[in-house]
């Protein structure tokens, strides 16, 4: 098995370039649409989905590619990891994340690290967070256990669709929100508008993780096969 270190750092290293490819698509989304916020919006899906997919199939066999704190929290209460394991893939998503928008300001030449006031808050969106993490949690839970080779596609494509039959469109990770709350860019979300969306994706993948075990009675860990947000 991997150390628990180099499937640390596969973490980090993943949601550094998760982050790199949601905030500098979007900038470069924002600069090229030329204000057509529908054209920026599947742009910065294209990119996203692209990323996402590549770096599930590359980095899923190190660690199992979860670059989300939600996925990790419901893989430890299936039994997949330790909660000494959760604690630091937590840290190294989140901090991987952080370093994804240093380098994507960075890269467009913008402040490194500055606070978006982009405002996405209220009960639609609340639930709308929860709805995009229980069916990515469902999509990975299902695929790790039926479909695994398909898993990097699969979540791909439902992060795609989720960005835009969701009026939040889809952050459906904690470190994701904590991360775009740096970036006052076109996939950026004010600060004070995390807490409930972080509040909302965790229920949403405890909710599908339940159910889920209900529906197929068994430890499924997420970590034997790759399966992020």
């Amino acid at each position: 098995m991997t150390s628990l270190f180099k499937r640390g750092a596969a973490e980090a290293l993943g949601s550094a370039f998760l982050l790199a490819g949601i905030v500098g698509s979007g900038i470069m989304a924002q600069r090229l649409s030329d204000g057509n916020a529908s054209l920026a919006l599947l742009e910065n899906t294209l990119a996203t989905a692209g990323i996402l997919m590549c770096l599930i199939a590359a980095l899923g066999p190190i660690s199992g590619a979860h670059f989300n704190p939600a996925v990790s929290i419901a893989d430890a209460i299936r039994g997949g990891l330790s909660w000494r394991e959760t604690a630091l893939y937590v840290g190294a998503q989140l901090s991987g994340a952080i370093a994804g928008v240093v380098t994507a300001n960075t890269m467009f030449g913008l402040p490194i690290l500055f606070a978006s006031h982009r405002v996405r808050s209220g009960p639609a969106q609340w639930f709308a967070e929860f709805v995009a993490t229980f069916g990515l949690l469902l999509v990975i839970w299902g695929c790790t256990r039926f479909r695994s080779a398909l898993l990097p596609l699969a979540v791909a494509a439902y992060i795609a669709s989720a960005y835009w039959f969701t009026s939040s469109t889809s952050f459906a990770n904690p470190a994701v929100t904590i991360a775009r709350s740096l970036s006052d860019t076109f996939a950026g979300i004010r600060p004070q508008d995390t807490p409930e969306f972080i509040l909302a994706q965790i229920a949403g993948a405890l909710g599908a993780t339940l159910l889920f075990a209900w529906l197929v009675p068994g430890r499924t860990p997420a970590r034997d096969a790759p399966g992020p947000g």
